[in-house]
């Protein structure tokens, strides 16, 4: 029996490294998982890395601009369609900005709230009919330690992130009494493709990469993505059965560093 059996997830950012990574253990865990990314390429790979790793595995991907509010009810449509139910929604899609708020573009701020904090609004509100009829429905968001820790030149970023653990504690009291959990989950340095690529064409050795996240967190080291997919997944399963509103830190110890 696995932590998932029987129930339906959907996972927006599914084609990056924790997206991917969590949709590999939920369907290690026994769960039906609906990938959702933009990338068509990307998200190809992360399926097949998906059904190599866990053969048998029940996992369909959509590519959708989340973005876009059309896109989340046909995003719940297609899992409704495709699997019969929805249980579990996890939110993670997020797009990044390096400009010092005194010089944020109007697109730049309306892009990164459309995919970062709107997105999650949206599949919440068109997944919830699902989630409250599941009779244990459980809603995940990715933020982030940034949410509490807020940077120079990444203030789109972070705002967005606070945003999302605002969003979890009000969505939660909302929907306490239908039987539907909502938490979040705030990582911290995790070394996703995204930084593998970033870093790469900035030339950076790997000594200077590591000591990034030897600055960052008391564990001096990178998170893997499957260590924030273990946290999405205890939330999203029965043995976190008592707790919602909650933003669980995955940071390495970040905000004590």
């Amino acid at each position: 029996m696995g932590r998932l059996d029987g129930r339906v997830a959907i996972i927006s950012g599914g084609a990056g490294g924790i997206g991917a990574a969590t949709g590999s253990l939920f369907c290690e865990e026994g769960a039906s998982v609906v990938l959702v990314d933009h990338e068509a390429g990307a998200m190809a790979a992360a399926c097949a890395g998906i059904r190599s790793h866990v053969p048998g595995a029940q996992v369909h991907d959509v590519i959708a601009d989340v973005g876009v509010e059309e896109s989340a009810a046909q995003i719940v449509a297609e899992a409704k369609s495709r699997f019969g139910r929805i249980d579990v929604l996890v939110n993670n899609a997020g797009i990044r900005s390096y400009e010092p708020l005194a010089e944020a573009k109007r697109e730049t701020w309306e892009r990164i709230i459309a995919v970062n904090l709107l997105s999650y609004a949206y599949l919440s509100r068109e997944a919830l009919p699902a989630l409250r009829a599941s009779g244990r429905g459980s809603i995940v968001n990715v933020s982030s330690m940034h949410a509490f820790i807020p940077r120079a030149g990444m203030g789109q970023y972070d705002v967005t992130k606070a945003g999302i653990v605002s969003m979890t504690r009000t969505l939660a009291f909302e929907e306490a009494q239908r039987g539907v959990r909502v938490n979040a989950v705030c990582p911290g340095a995790t070394f996703t493709p995204f930084h593998k690529k970033r870093f790469a064409a900035d030339g950076r050795t790997q000594e200077e990469i590591d000591a990034i996240a030897a600055r960052a967190c008391l564990l001096q080291r990178w998170a893997a993505p499957r260590e924030i997919a273990y946290p999405i997944l205890w939330l999203a399963s029965d043995e976190a059965s008592y707790v919602t509103a909650s933003a669980i830190m995955a940071d390495g110890g970040g905000l004590m560093s």
